[in-house]
């Protein structure tokens, strides 16, 4: 690349996740999508790119993107690899590319927050600190163009090279990013139990609890991450269908969900510069389809606790890009078929959602060829999810406060009173308080504790029944706080009277 006949050279910054790109000295950004960033460079010279980096998702991506475009002049082109069904599933390039083909507009984002909205069919936000004028200075000064393959990137991106160097289309442009700084309130570290009905209440009620206690710490590439370790969710009726709240709140909806369970059930040819898909890891990847062999394993052994699939391969240490969904486990108990999934890190803001219905979509499927092979006529058990890494990254944080604000109470609100740790009836006896300890389904008496003082005995059926509901713990503290009352004064006692 010339200009007057001498070497050119320009140098990227990027203000935001610096780390996540290769840097060249041209004058062309790569976008590569879900297609790994060193798949294009490798094929090129320094010399002939400014930047190329990775867009997964239009809501989280673009914004920081566009805000790193402002503040490089310099790159007056822009080529976006277009190329898979990951890309076109996601939506991050169509988005960017149609805000260099249609614009944007002042609108809100899916939290509620005035941002300006890129015009297209797939959602995009923009901040709205950043001002119109330079968003539009920056479509009108930047050539675009779609590449549905690497070799046609790649030609792209020289061709442009080939052309003589052109003047920044004007100033570095910097805009103030707001940023929320968490409120983090004391709590475990390790070990974590959350369970909900349908995933979409459980997830309300994870975000909640990272947000409430997770601990900040660097995520290893760009910026931070709220964290907690080792996070257990149980989702105990989650619908065949799957359950999309209205409006959804979700960060997935029914087209996106399709695409993502087909890469959880099918195998996948490998593809130059896209990484494994889970489907791969479990039908092909070792050799032999986990999927088919845990089918015939329970068929053959409906009690075995043996059927495990294997996501992780011994390689994965040396070369990186290990899969974060790493063990599955199946087991049927009293005619229940649940499945367990161990995940080593897990985005629970952006992808725990899609994670958990693509696991239920196996399980179903698991579940179903069962009944068609076999005598058995299973009903569907629970899904728990163990994430060793529990985390939301910096970028989500405001989005995480909005969803709370929003959903958290309402969810809260609904009340259910079962608690598989049992019944506490409580009655005063002459002298004493006595509370019967019975099953959660027949009312069979399974303990008994007497006493006169409401403190030690609550700490006894606490010790006796570590798992008993925390607010069912908190109601027997105060109906044995009543009942000892009316030990003191003489009046008669009635449980659940005001």
């Amino acid at each position: 690349m010339t200009l007057a006949g001498k070497a050119t050279q320009f140098e990227y910054k990027a203000l935001y996740k610096p780390n996540q790109l290769i840097y060249g000295l041209g004058q062309t950004a790569v976008i590569t999508g879900w297609t790994v960033k060193q798949a294009i460079a490798k094929h090129l010279d320094s010399s002939e790119y400014a930047v190329i980096g990775q867009l997964y998702s239009p809501t989280r991506g673009i914004n920081l993107l566009i805000r790193n475009l402002l503040y490089n002049p310099h790159v007056r082109f822009l080529v976006v690899l277009n190329a898979t069904k990951e890309d076109k599933n996601a939506g991050a390039g169509e988005c960017l590319l149609d805000f260099f083909r249609n614009g944007f507009e002042e609108g809100v984002c899916d939290t509620g927050l005035r941002c300006w909205v890129i015009r297209s069919a797939i959602p995009g936000y923009i901040d709205l600190e950043v001002e119109a004028t330079a968003l539009q200075q920056l479509r009108e000064s930047v050539k675009y163009c779609e590449a549905k393959s690497i070799t046609e990137a790649v030609d792209r991106v020289k061709f442009y090279a080939q052309s003589e160097a052109l003047e920044a289309w004007g100033n570095k442009l910097e805009f103030p990013l707001s940023t929320v700084q968490p409120n983090i309130l004391p709590g475990p570290r390790y070990g974590h139990r959350i369970e909900g009905k349908t995933i979409a209440e459980t997830w309300v009620k994870i975000i909640h609890r990272i947000k409430t206690t997770g601990t900040i710490r660097p995520t290893g590439y760009d910026g931070q991450w709220q964290e907690l370790i080792d996070l257990m969710a149980v989702v105990t009726d989650e619908p065949e269908d799957f359950y999309f709240p209205e409006p959804n709140y979700l960060p997935v909806d029914r087209n996106f969900l399709q695409e993502y369970i087909s890469q959880i059930l099918d195998d996948a040819p490998y593809r130059e510069g896209l990484k494994y898909t889970y489907g791969q890891r479990l039908r092909s990847w070792f050799g032999r389809d986990q999927i088919e062999q845990v089918i015939q394993k329970l068929i053959g052994e409906i009690d075995a606790a043996s059927a495990v699939m294997n996501l992780w391969d011994v390689k994965d240490h040396d070369k990186g890009g290990s899969p974060c969904l790493n063990h599955i486990w199946l087991r049927v108990v009293d005619n229940e078929l649940s499945l367990t999934a161990t995940l080593r890190s897990n985005d629970m803001f952006a992808a725990w959602v899609a994670n958990a219905m693509g696991l239920r979509a196996l399980q179903q499927h698991i579940r179903n060829e069962m009944q068609e092979r076999s005598k058995y006529d299973l009903k569907m058990g629970p899904l728990i999810t163990i994430s060793q890494s529990a985390h939301i990254y910096d970028d989500t944080w405001s989005n995480a406060e909005q969803l709370i604000q929003k959903q958290y109470a309402t969810i809260c609100r609904k009340i259910d009173y079962y608690d598989p740790a049992g019944n506490f009836l409580i009655e005063l006896d002459e002298s004493k308080i006595v509370v019967t300890h019975t099953t959660p389904g027949s009312g069979e008496v399974v303990g008994c504790y007497s006493g006169f003082d409401a403190l030690k005995l609550i700490r006894e059926i606490c010790a006796a029944s570590p798992s008993i509901r925390p607010d069912h713990a908190g109601y027997l503290g105060m109906e044995l706080n009543k009942a000892a009352e009316c030990l003191k004064t003489g009046k008669q006692y009635v449980q659940d009277s005001k």
